[in-house]
């Protein structure tokens, strides 16, 4: 198993749990970016800087998710691809995807995405709060436990 990082819009706080989690478990870990990452010396954390363009940060991390990685993304299509090669997804929120799970929420998505396109203004997700870091960090620990 190892740890791949849909890092563009990943949050600090996020980016730390899981630098401190790929140190205590020595599971590689890679940042995977359009810009540039900072990440801290480490023989299990790496980043990776791919061309800008549409989608290829999220290419490169399909392309090297395989069967039991644990991806991180809020991007509801690529957590849908990752699990269709058997990785598991999870969000910066704590959200765990899963088969049951991800085709409801892309249809979610695709309903909201038309509504913006149509005017609708939703105002976009309410930061980061504790609850939702603790949530992370949990759904971490219990899968890294798992491997």
């Amino acid at each position: 198993m190892k740890i791949i990082v849909d890092a563009d819009a990943c949050p600090v706080v996020i980016k730390e749990i899981l630098f401190k989690a790929a140190q205590r478990t020595q599971v590689q870990t890679i940042f995977i970016a359009n810009h540039a990452i900072r990440v801290p010396p480490s023989s299990v954390i790496s980043s990776l800087q791919v061309p800008s363009g549409f989608d290829v940060a999220d290419h490169e991390v399909v392309r090297r998710c395989e069967t039991g990685d644990l991806v991180i993304t809020s991007d509801i299509p690529l957590a849908d691809e990752v699990i269709e090669k058997g990785g598991n997804a999870l969000s910066p929120r704590g959200e765990l995807f899963d088969k049951q799970t991800i085709k409801s929420r892309l249809n979610t998505r695709d309903f909201m995405e038309t509504m913006r396109a149509s005017g609708f203004q939703s105002g976009g997700p309410p930061p980061l709060n504790q609850k939702d870091r603790k949530v992370f960090a949990d759904h971490l620990d219990r899968l890294l436990a798992q491997r």
